[in-house]
């Protein structure tokens, strides 16, 4: 059947790109909440300053970082040898996979769901596999591995977040002389944030710009970042001139502002990190058909990309950030909990500090669910009272339903072309 690689070769690249795209959106409607919600919650930044900001580091970091190699097949989910002999069927379900996770995304961010761009996508390819060639393809060690991350990521995150919060509350809010203590404390948050930034910008964004760093080295240049970072901190909020006669609500509220400035650099650092991380979602499967017809079925280990695949997919997040992202950043920011400057860079902090050590540890992680869960735990400080139960639980059906929506529309695309072109 390899003729018909030859054959519709063209038009199947035109649909993969297609659906390339519209998956590309639907990650920039629903996962660039992530590095954004909590700043709009909070009242750091206006919904417009956000998405401006994240069109811009997020268009950079899938475009300079999103990858010149990238895995034909996502996280080896699937076993590639099983199609050697039915190349198409790769082709036909990398299409399906790209629209139905895409539509998955986009029908999600409308209702204002944070789902993970990472489990719609995997989901996808796993259906399509497991009717394609049989179960034996899929490898479902891994699948168990992120069905257990639905707990554990946020769990962690919760946790980290919750330390941090608690930790802010003890040190600055809840003592005689909060701005004193700020001055003393806030340097501290700020080395914290930078290392773990740093980190999760040279794992994550770097290394995709032939810029490799042994894992001590990428240690040693966030702290040495870390240490520039909370000296410059402590010199310019040791400048800052604020009334001692005044209030401690007023005291209250120049700490928040310090506070608020750290989100907005730690969102920046966020957003870069995430597009250059998840453009792979919208353009790992594009590339597998781009290769494949274009080496008349030969299916690779690795897919080159082609110089326009790239910019397709930094555009797709970005349109879809524009056009339908202000839903899920309401949600995370909004929605669940009450967010201050100073809960919000607790949540910000702890969700990059999950994406840290499960890089380190090779976890499945999906950002999405670790952001929520980074919110849930400075909620929880403050009580369970403080958290809009509907709206969690919401959440939480949208996660566990997204794998086997994927799964059922890519059954259903996969089986339609395959019907069409044979």
């Amino acid at each position: 059947m390899v003729e018909v690689l030859v054959t519709y070769g063209p038009w199947l690249i035109m649909a993969a790109a297609l659906f390339g795209f519209l998956m590309a959106f639907g990650i920039g409607a629903n996962d660039v909440a992530n590095a954004m919600g909590t700043s709009v919650g909070s009242g750091a930044l206006t919904i417009k300053q956000a998405i401006i900001i994240a069109m811009v580091f997020e268009f950079a970091g899938a475009y300079l970082a999103g990858g010149e190699v990238t895995n034909t097949i996502r996280s080896g989910i699937i076993d590639a040898s099983y199609f050697t002999h039915q190349p198409e069927l790769m082709v036909y379900g990398m299409i399906s996979a790209l629209l139905a996770a895409g539509l998955w995304l986009v029908a999600a961010s409308f209702l204002g769901w944070p789902v993970s761009t990472t489990h719609s996508i995997i989901g996808a390819i796993i259906g399509f596999a497991a009717v394609g060639v049989g179960s034996d393809a899929v490898a479902w060690g891994k699948v168990g591995g992120i069905i257990g991350s639905w707990v554990i990521t946020p769990a962690i995150a919760g946790t980290i977040a919750y330390l941090i919060f608690q930790s802010a509350q003890k040190l600055i809010f809840d003592t005689e002389n909060p701005l004193e203590n700020a001055k003393k404390y806030v340097p501290f948050y700020m080395g914290f944030a930078a290392f773990i930034m740093s980190l999760v910008t040279i794992t994550k964004g770097l290394k995709h710009l032939g810029l490799n760093f042994s894992t001590a080295e990428a240690y040693g240049l966030a702290l040495l970042l870390a240490v520039i970072l909370a000296l410059i901190g402590k010199f310019f909020i040791g400048r800052l001139k604020f009334d001692p006669t005044a209030d401690r609500d007023t005291h209250f509220g120049n700490v928040e502002k310090v506070f608020a400035i750290l989100m907005v650099v730690t969102a920046c650092c966020m957003a870069f990190a995430h597009g250059s991380n998840d453009v792979a979602n919208a353009i790992g499967p594009l590339a597998a058909v781009v290769t494949i017809v274009q080496a008349g079925g030969e299916i690779p280990d690795k897919a080159p990309l082609v110089w326009w695949i790239l910019p397709l997919g930094a555009i797709g997040i970005v349109a879809g950030l524009a056009i339908l992202g202000k839903r899920v950043i309401t949600t995370i920011g909004k929605n669940i909990t009450h967010l201050t400057p100073s809960r919000g860079f607790a949540a910000e902090l702890a969700a990059a500090s999950t994406v840290v050590i499960a890089s380190g540890t090779g976890l499945p992680i999906s950002t999405t669910q670790t952001l929520v869960g980074a919110v849930l735990g400075v909620g929880m400080a403050r009580g369970i009272a403080a958290l809009n139960l509907g709206v969690v639980r919401n959440i939480v059906v949208s996660w566990i339903v997204t794998l086997p929506a994927g799964a059922a529309l890519s059954i259903l695309f996969f089986t339609i072309i395959r019907s069409i072109l044979s």
